[in-house]
């Protein structure tokens, strides 16, 4: 027999930890090492020993001490469950006791060997299920776990030392520890002790040190736990320091920061970081801003390529939007504690730089503060390749925002003209500076400085004596004038810059509100069907494009039917490749660009569940931030498919769990009613020969009564074996209602001995169309079912009748027993149910199959409560006239 497929229980795992956390969850505790033999076990026992003397409930679980007298002494005082035995291959093997652990409920439990595989028949098929069921319970938990066995670092192990680990633990597992404690030795250290016996013995600790434990795979193990547990740190750290506003970095190990633009020596920029972060062991962060000016299509090509070549080198690659460069970068770098900033030698005019107010790396020295600037000189070739003006380019507002203010300070100057004899030229002056900040709310930076400057000469052409020249007679109109456009080009740019930050910040205010929305809306939805549904309408109108997604697994990607665009075959192409190889694809990329969409995986945990595509017209583009936001979008998408895969995994993982209970009780109840009339018969034939007359009409009535019960219990199986097959067919014909009842009573007269029997059939009742031998079944088994559910000597009443108004006939068995409980009506004709003061012996399938037969013919049964006492059974078959009836 082959056991059933499983869910995987990582998955199983994931659901409990995300949808079914209690309140309060225990705190687990991991002893993490690089390899068997560091000493994980030893130091979970001091701990455990520590916490003991604390007063705390410590109750071992199980720990595997290897026969090392040095552990099995740190037991001593420990409370130590014993473990379960499980059968498997004609063999017991002792496993961890979860059940005995949730009853005892200690404050601490320890469970040794997180990443062990449980016996077939355990109630999880991994070890660290049950420890996240105790957490779940409320239970504290420690444990040990080696580097090998995490999912994540399962193939690095393999390269390093060509060992294929088959017992892996996910990292959310990991991530689940609220403390780690890593068990550290030298390689030489623990040579030594694999050769005085302490790791592995004979033979196995000889083979150990020639393949496993060499110097070279120590070493980089010992690495490979030291880098997890910094990267765990490290991470936490970021955590930490997001949580509240930072103004500083915290040097606790060094971060790389690279700016990355248009420019072909960004290329150089993000290789030269590349191996910095390399020589230095750092992580590294690869960052581009978004000016609010428009890039020209080349240009957010080139930046699209380089970001693409850091993510492909191992960046964490970072989309911004600030008009300001360098305040961007060093905003981002106090957000990721970069400690250390990247960028390249400007390559503009000295002039163009003072009037920016310096360069790049000018205004980054003077805001960075405790970071470090890296400063980087372009190669040659990229010199002559790049145009300096791509970086900063001059900008050039549309030619209506022209148009526009040109007809503002025409309709000014029109206007002032009449107002100058009153007003005097000074107050002209005020109204034309008003005009250009009021522009500046308007129009872009561009023509705001125009308008200062044409303002300015107007001013001084129409309204400053003398008038309609362009010299100044008077030093204090000269001092008036210069210092009206110094102020005007001042208060044009600072209402302009003003105007940029404040649409940068509605841009992450909207990127920030979509994902909100996003994460509303598919917290809210019911279904999965609903939340793919909302997901991409949203997408749809914030894009302003087409949207579908195709799910797996499987053999292949179904489109959901939400999608808003259909799929040619070379787009269905795409999203496979997409998904197969868990990188995006399509339009917007260097894979496949030639392609209608951008093809976006839904990747969770290194496996792509989906892929969602975005298609927007032809003529029509997607920025680098939206497409960054689209693959939000995606991570989105592919938590709650992965939430639903789990759910049904879940489900169905519940189901096999009652089936096999199922399968257990039925197995037990039927050996039970197999054992128990063959004990009979078994005990009556040894009795049989020695036994005199009277004695063996006696056992000749006990083998009659258990060869009957016997009977009965085959019968029922054999029925509802035809029933959930299908096989069952019936053989309609028309019947007599007394020869029917006198058959059925004909069956279970002997056990109806001890009751009354009242029977109430009509001469007069026509014959009506059923399956004779299931009918008679059917009525048997009720009053069988009478019977053995009430008293001795209380009456059974068996009736028939009919009911012309609906066409129908119904036989009824009432009793005067019991009755029928209320909690088992809405289950009273499953299978397998019994009643809890029901008597020993049965399997609850009398009425199962009672239902199943009358069902068959296109009857009803219905249960119910007799007046005065007892229950009362109904069935009701369809009646159709017989027309004429030969006479005998």
């Amino acid at each position: 027999m082959t056991e059933p497929s499983r869910p995987d229980p990582d998955a199983l795992l994931s659901s409990l930890q995300r949808d079914e956390r209690r309140a309060r969850r225990g705190r687990l505790k991991v002893f993490f090492g690089m390899c068997p033999g560091v000493g994980k076990t030893y130091a979970m026992l001091r701990a455990a020993q520590q916490e003991l003397r604390d007063g705390t409930d410590v109750v071992v679980g199980l720990v595997e001490t290897h026969g090392r007298a040095e552990t099995e002494a740190l037991l001593a005082g420990l409370t130590v469950l014993p473990r379960r035995k499980v059968p498997y291959r004609e063999m017991e093997l002792a496993e961890f006791d979860l059940e005995a652990m949730l009853a005892r409920r200690p404050a601490l439990a320890v469970v040794d060997e997180l990443a062990h595989s449980n016996a077939p028949g355990s109630r999880h098929p991994k070890r660290y299920q049950d420890v996240v069921e105790l957490l779940d319970a409320g239970i504290d938990v420690h444990t040990t776990l080696n580097v090998q066995h995490l999912e994540s670092r399962a193939d690095a192990v393999r390269q390093i030392t060509g060992a294929t680990v088959r017992e892996t633990v996910p990292d959310t597992v990991f991530e689940l520890a609220d403390q780690i404690e890593l068990v550290d030795v030298t390689p030489e250290t623990l040579r030594e002790r694999l050769q005085e016996g302490k790791v592995y013995l004979g033979e196995r600790a000889e083979a150990a040190a020639e393949g496993f434990f060499r110097d070279a795979n120590l070493t980089a193990l010992r690495e490979l736990a030291l880098r997890f547990v910094a990267e765990r740190v490290d991470k936490r750290l970021r955590e930490l320091r997001g949580a509240a506003p930072v103004k500083t970095i915290w040097r606790s190990g060094e971060r790389l920061l690279v700016a990355v633009g248009p420019s072909p020596s960004s290329v150089q920029l993000v290789r030269w970081t590349r191996r910095m972060a390399a020589a230095q062991g750092a992580s590294w962060i690869a960052v581009s801003v978004e000016a609010s000016r428009s890039q020209s299509a080349a240009a957010q090509r080139r930046v699209e390529q380089n970001l693409a070549l850091a993510r492909e080198l191992g960046a964490e690659v970072v989309v911004t939007h600030d008009d300001d460069v360098a305040g961007a970068l060093v905003r981002v770098a106090l957000q990721s504690n970069a400690t250390q900033i990247v960028v390249g030698k400007s390559r503009s005019p000295r002039w163009l730089d003072w009037v920016r107010g310096g360069s790049l790396v000018d205004r980054l020295l003077r805001q960075a503060g405790p970071i470090d600037i890296y400063v980087v000189p372009a190669e040659r070739a990229a010199e002559k390749t790049a145009d300096w003006s791509e970086w900063r380019p001059a900008e050039a507002g549309p030619g209506r925002e022209y148009v526009e203010m040109l007809a503002a300070l025409a309709l000014l100057t029109s206007v002032s003209w009449f107002l100058v004899p009153h007003a005097g030229y000074l107050s002209i002056g005020l109204l034309y500076l008003l005009a250009v900040i009021a522009l500046s709310l308007r129009v872009g930076r561009g023509p705001v400085l125009v308008a200062g400057m044409v303002s300015a000469l107007t001013w001084n052409f129409l309204f400053i004596p003398p008038l309609f020249t362009f010299v100044i007679a008077k030093f204090e109109d000269g001092l008036m004038f210069g210092t009206y456009f110094v102020v005007a080009l001042i208060a044009g740019q600072l209402t302009a810059r003003i105007r940029a930050q404040e649409r940068h910040e509605r841009l992450r205010e909207e990127r920030a509100t979509a994902l909100f929305q996003l994460t509303e809306a598919l917290s809210a939805a019911r279904t999965l069907d609903d939340a793919v549904f909302a997901a991409l309408r949203q997408a749809d109108a914030l894009f302003a494009a087409r949207t579908a997604l195709l799910l797996g697994p499987g053999p292949g990607l179904t489109p959901h039917f939400a999608g808003s665009c259909s799929l040619t075959e070379k787009e269905l192409a795409v999203a496979d490749w997409a998904w197969r190889n868990r990188r995006k694809a399509g339009r917007f990329t260097d894979t496949l660009p030639s392609a209608e969409g951008l093809h976006l995986p839904l990747v969770r945990d290194d496996a792509a569940v989906g892929v969602l595509v975005v298609r927007v017209e032809r003529d029509a583009s997607l920025t680098l931030a939206q497409r960054d936001l689209a693959e939000s979008f995606a991570t989105q998408l592919a938590l709650v498919v992965e939430r639903e895969q789990l759910r049904t995994a879940s489900a169905r993982e519940q189901l096999l769990a009652e089936s096999e209970k199922l399968h257990r009780a039925l197995l037990d109840g039927v050996s039970h009613e197999l054992k128990t009339p063959l004990a009979v018969l078994d005990a009556a034939l040894e009795q049989f020969a020695s036994a005199d007359a009277g004695t063996r009409a006696t056992l000749l009535t006990e083998v009659r009564t258990a060869s009957r019960r016997l009977n009965r219990l085959v019968n029922n199986l054999l029925d509802q074996t035809r029933l959930e097959s299908g096989t069952l067919q019936p053989r309609l014909d028309w019947c007599d209602a007394h020869d029917l009842v006198n058959a059925a009573l004909d069956g279970v007269r002997d056990a109806l001995g001890a009751h009354p029997l009242e029977t109430a059939v009509p001469a007069d009742l026509p014959l009506f169309r059923a399956d004779f031998a299931l009918m008679e079944q059917v009525i048997a088994n009720l009053l069988l079912n009478a019977a053995l559910h009430t008293p001795a000597a209380t009456p059974i009443f068996l009736a028939a009748g009919i009911d012309r108004a609906r066409s129908r006939i119904c036989f009824t068995v009432a009793d005067r027993g019991p009755g029928l409980p209320a909690a088992m009506r809405d289950r009273l004709f499953q299978k397998f149910q019994r009643g809890d003061a029901a008597k020993a012996g049965g399997l609850g399938l009398g009425l199962s199959i009672i239902r199943g037969f009358v069902v068959a013919q296109g009857g009803e049964i219905v249960a119910g409560e007799n007046p005065g006492g007892g229950a009362v059974f109904t069935v009701y078959l369809p009646y159709a006239p017989h027309g004429k009836v030969p006479t005998e």
